[in-house]
């Protein structure tokens, strides 16, 4: 069975949307697994660090980061566009420039601080 995983950080950033952002961002799981599965991930982002492979889906002004584990997939992040933290991590980075993004070594310790918690 695939599953969705959010960690505590993505749900609480989760949890603070309209109900219909929330539906709009759960609609967009819907051809993940198929996609994961046939290796079909051209729409998606994708950072690889240390063998560790994260992939960035767009839902309207959110980006969502997430990671594919045994189970299903993890959710990282949900940032939305216009946010302090999308700010500080896209202006120093172009927006087409994945290569950039996986050696940034803030975006691996955001992404690590919310596994954590």
């Amino acid at each position: 069975m695939f599953q969705i995983i959010f960690n505590p950080t993505s749900a609480a950033e989760l949890a603070k949307l309209p109900k219909d952002k929330q539906l709009a961002l759960m609609g967009r799981f819907d051809e993940v697994p198929k996609k994961l599965a046939t290796d079909d991930t051209a729409d998606y982002g994708r950072f690889t660090r240390e063998g560790r492979h994260l992939y960035r889906l767009r839902e309207g002004d959110f980006r969502i980061y997430f990671e594919k584990v045994p189970e299903g997939i993890v959710v990282h992040r949900l940032l939305s566009k216009g946010t302090f933290k999308d700010f500080l991590f896209r202006s120093k980075l172009g927006p087409a420039r994945e290569a950039e993004v996986e050696e940034h070594p803030e975006f691996w310790k955001m992404i690590d601080q919310a596994s954590k918690k």
